[in-house]
């Protein structure tokens, strides 16, 4: 009983672990993109130059795309379409990034959409929010691969222990039989 819980807690915490690093990792190029073109913008930089042509499907692509926001969370620059508009997240967002400087967050604009966001204010003579995100489809992929190979894992080695107590069970039974 004791090496079963070992067992699944050994199995468990190294999932957990495993997921993190996955998840965690998927907001890497946003935390990048969010960042440069905060400070861009911090430095006077108008938004219109930020080059918004090429348009992400956010609903298709795994590209990473942006969106610049004002203070009252209105688009005014964006890569980024969402059934041919550009997406806002909620409101609340802009305010935990307003506060502690940076907000990341797992956003579902759709229902079969859902972004790794990365949330950055600027501040020049106008200030706003720089959101930078990319789908959280394969990494989603990859966490159920990863779900179900510590599932099957987990199973390997409690169908092992069963047959280690088992043949346990059985050689001492053997050893006091013969000895009768």
């Amino acid at each position: 009983m004791f090496a079963a819980l070992i067992i699944s807690g050994v199995i468990t915490f190294s999932y957990v672990g495993m997921q993190q690093l996955l998840r965690q990792g998927a907001n890497d190029p946003q935390i990048e993109m969010a960042e440069d073109i905060s400070a861009y913008l911090s430095k006077g930089a108008p938004v219109e130059t930020l080059g918004a042509q090429n348009n992400v499907d956010i609903t298709k692509s795994l590209a990473p795309f942006f969106i610049a926001y004002d203070e009252a969370g209105k688009s005014l620059a964006s890569s980024a379409t969402l059934d041919g508009k550009t997406p806002t997240p909620p409101l609340g967002v802009f305010d935990a990034a307003k506060t502690k400087g940076e907000n990341r967050v797992t956003w579902q604009p759709a229902p079969d959409v859902r972004i790794a966001a990365v949330i950055i204010p600027f501040h020049a003579s106008s200030s706003g929010f720089v959101l930078a995100g990319r789908s959280l489809r394969e990494i989603e992929k990859r966490e159920t691969t990863l779900f179900y190979q510590a599932l099957a894992t987990w199973c390997a080695a409690m169908v092992l222990l069963l047959a280690a107590c088992a043949l346990s069970m059985w050689g001492k039974k053997r050893g006091v039989t013969s000895q009768n």
